[in-house]
């Protein structure tokens, strides 16, 4: 799918991976709609990048929010990119070293912004596509992101692993699903990277971390994240795939 002279969403990107995305799709001629908390620096992202961004405020569990994103998107060009950045971590085991079983709410919370919040995406965005129409074969891509976590998640992650594991298992049923309306879906899992997350991390936690990958040993950089979105969306033959984007690490049982 051509992007110059579409429009595409990226959810999350005001910061890390989706503002990354959102600055190469620029590049390449699209229309952006970058879609964030209101508490993001979205505004600002979008101000200094000119007409041709836009921002809207936006959870991705609310449908109301997703669809106005949706919208603004459409009303910049025919929507025909979505990729969905946006999600959030925590840390809990399942039972505490007391041994009390954990308290639920951060599971459900987890859950509900990358597993249900992806699907809220997918769903708004893919029916906004379908409606476009095709072009050639193929009427719009949707990428989502996942984690390597979803393979090997450590120590505490059970709700991470468990929602990105579930991002993972949607995205063929996805691609299968919306093959008759010629909407791709694929996914990134994405490995240790460097964004603002990892960026709170002391210097010798961060060069630990980047040694524990096999290669390059270095954290990954949000612009190569970037570029497989990129890629996916160009790439007609690509559907249905989780692609890892890791140096080829797999985590140990904690870091």
């Amino acid at each position: 799918m051509q992007v110059e002279g579409n429009s595409v969403l990226v959810t999350g990107g005001a910061s890390g991976l989706g503002l990354a995305t959102a600055k190469r799709m620029l590049d390449a001629g699209a229309r952006v709609v970058i879609a964030d908390l209101p508490s993001s620096d979205g505004e600002q992202v979008a101000a200094a990048a000119g007409e041709a961004m836009r921002f809207v405020a936006a959870d991705v569990t609310s449908a109301e929010e997703i669809t106005a994103a949706v919208a603004a998107a459409q009303e910049m060009a025919p929507l025909r990119a979505t990729i969905h950045c946006a999600g959030r971590g925590g840390s809990r085991r399942i039972v505490d070293r007391d041994g009390n079983a954990a308290e639920q709410d951060l599971f459900d919370e987890i859950i509900r912004v990358n597993l249900l919040g992806s699907i809220n995406v997918l769903r708004l965005a893919a029916a906004q596509m379908t409606r476009n129409g095709l072009v050639g074969e193929e009427a719009g891509v949707v990428v989502m992101t996942a984690s390597a976590a979803a393979f090997e998640g450590q120590i505490g992650q059970a709700g991470y692993a468990a929602s990105k594991g579930g991002v993972v298992g949607l995205t063929i049923c996805a691609a299968r699903d919306l093959a008759a309306r010629g909407v791709r879906v694929c996914t990134i899992a994405p490995g240790l990277m460097d964004t603002p997350l990892l960026g709170r991390l002391p210097e010798e936690k961060r060069q630990g971390l980047a040694e524990s990958v096999s290669q390059p040993k270095r954290l990954g950089d949000p612009d190569e994240y970037a570029a497989l979105a990129c890629q996916i969306v160009e790439n007609q033959y690509l559907n249905g795939e989780t692609i890892r984007l890791d140096g080829a690490i797999r985590m140990p049982a904690r870091s």
